[in-house]
């Protein structure tokens, strides 16, 4: 972005930014008489990513508008397969930016996920501002959702009933927030949703 002058408090409604791109193939490895025959192509990193963690919510989109705002969302957080009872466990980062018009002026900000469940392709975190060029947000608990749709994506963010983030309450609970009301503008972005596998008690003999 290329300016940070202070934007009307209307252009703090906020959203992300960090694209996570994911992906593997097989690599051509040379033989010995010279030529060349193809290694075994790699699992992809999705599935590898289902197999080894317990939930995750990766990607960036930006938002639709009938306006010239710029708003995108973007994150990277997960859930370690060993802490699948406790979602308060995972980790990662988000970042969100408003603008007034594409390179324009604004908000943004970023953080560290301190919370994340997902349930099928709907997934729900929070995290904790640790930089934004609006101070008074740092230290803030803000919460996002994700329904992921394929191309249809949809996000909601916990500080839509306060018209900016500095509204948001500083006692936001872990893993709390709005339902997922925004839609993804097409060809922008994608988000993905790894679901997670409730650890539901067994019964005892």
């Amino acid at each position: 972005m290329s300016r940070t002058a202070t934007p009307h408090p209307r252009a703090i409604a906020v959203a992300a930014a960090l694209l996570l791109t994911v992906g593997a193939a097989g690599a051509a490895v040379a033989s010995g008489d010279g030529g060349e025959r193809a290694a075994k192509p790699q699992a992809h990193a999705g599935d590898q990513a289902k197999k080894r963690e317990a939930a995750a919510l990766t990607g960036s989109a930006k938002m639709y508008r009938k306006t010239t705002e710029d708003v995108t969302f973007t994150f990277d957080a997960h859930l370690a397969a060993e802490h699948i009872k406790d979602p308060s466990k995972a980790t990662g980062t988000f970042r969100f930016v408003h603008l007034d018009r594409p390179g324009g002026e604004g908000g943004w900000a970023k953080g560290r996920i301190d919370c994340l469940m997902t349930g099928g392709k709907v997934a729900t975190a929070t995290g904790v501002i640790t930089g934004s060029n609006f101070k008074e947000m740092k230290g803030k608990r803000v919460g996002f959702t994700v329904d992921d749709r394929g191309r249809n994506d949809r996000v909601g963010y916990s500080w839509a009933a306060y018209g900016a983030t500095q509204g948001q309450p500083d006692t936001l609970a872990k893993c709390a927030s709005s339902a997922p009301y925004e839609k993804v503008r097409k060809g922008t972005g994608d988000f993905d949703v790894v679901p997670w596998q409730v650890p539901y008690p067994e019964p005892q003999d």
